[in-house]
C-alpha cells in the first residue's frame, strides 16, 4: 500500500520510491571512493523528499530545508575541508529553516513544560549537544571551532523546536537527526583513523539522516 493516492504509477508515490531507491544506492556504494555516481546517489536521496514536497504542496519551509539539505549532501559526498564547511553552512540553512517551520506549525514553548515527557526529552538533547561540544572542543583545529559550535546550538534548537509541535514522525525525526550528527562527529573527530568501529558508523549515519529526513518529509505531508 502506497502513502499517497495513485498507486505506485502516481508521480508522489514514485518520486518517494526513486528517492529509497537513491538512499539505498548510497548505502551500497559508501565504502567507495569519491565520485560523481556516488555523489549524485547521495544528493538525490534528499532532493527527490524535496520535490516530493513541492508536488504534495508542502510547507515552503519544508522544502527549503530538505533542499539545503541536498547541497549539504552534495559538499560532503567530497572529500576535503572546504566541502566540509560546505556541507556545515548548508545543513546550518537547513536546521534554521527547520526551527522556523516546526515552531510555525507548533503550539510554542509551553508544552515543553505542560507535558514532562517533552521537557525530559529537550533536556536530554540540551546533555547530549553540550558533552559533544566538550568532546569536539578538545579535538577541532581553531579555524573549525567557531562553526561547529554554531551548528551544534542550530541542531539543538532543530531538536526542541521540534518537540513543541504534536507530529509524531517530525518529532522521532529530530531525533533521530541529531543522533546521526553525533556519530558523525563521532566518527570524523573522536574516533582513530584506525578504528574499527568506522565502518559500521558510516551506515548508521547515513541510515539514521535518511530515516530522519523521510520521517520529517512523511510527517508533514501526510498530516
Amino acid at each position: 500500500m502506497m502513502p499517497f493516492p495513485g498507486g505506485i504509477d502516481a508521480n508522489p508515490n514514485a518520486t518517494l520510491l526513486f528517492s529509497i531507491a537513491a538512499a539505498a544506492i548510497y548505502a551500497f556504494a559508501l565504502e567507495l571512493s569519491p565520485r560523481i555516481a556516488r555523489s549524485a546517489a547521495k544528493t538525490l536521496a534528499v532532493g527527490l523528499l524535496a520535490a516530493l514536497a513541492v508536488m504534495q504542496g508542502g510547507p515552503p519551509l519544508l522544502v527549503a530545508a530538505l533542499a539545503l539539505s541536498a547541497v549539504g549532501d552534495a559538499f560532503l559526498s567530497r572529500e576535503g575541508e572546504k566541502a566540509f564547511l560546505g556541507g556545515l553552512a548548508s545543513f546550518l540553512a537547513a536546521h534554521v529553516a527547520y526551527v522556523a517551520l516546526f515552531l510555525k506549525a507548533g503550539g510554542g514553548g509551553g508544552l515543553l513544560t505542560a507535558e514532562l515527557w517533552r521537557g525530559a526529552v529537550a533536556m536530554a538533547m540540551a546533555v547530549f549537544v553540550v558533552v559533544m561540544l566538550a568532546l569536539l572542543w578538545r579535538r577541532v583545529g581553531p579555524v573549525l571551532r567557531v562553526p561547529i559550535a554554531g551548528y551544534v546550538a542550530a541542531i539543538l534548537a532543530m531538536g526542541i523546536s521540534a518537540l513543541t509541535t504534536g507530529f509524531f514522525w517530525v518529532i522521532a525525526g529530530a531525533v533521530l537527526f541529531m543522533a546521526s550528527d553525533g556519530l558523525l562527529a563521532a566518527e570524523r573527530f573522536l574516533l582513530a583513523a584506525t578504528s574499527p568501529h568506522r565502518a559500521w558508523m558510516r551506515y548508521a549515519v547515513w541510515v539514521l539522516y535518511y530515516a530522519a529526513q523521510l520521517a520529517i518529509t512523511l510527517g508533514f505531508l501526510l498530516t
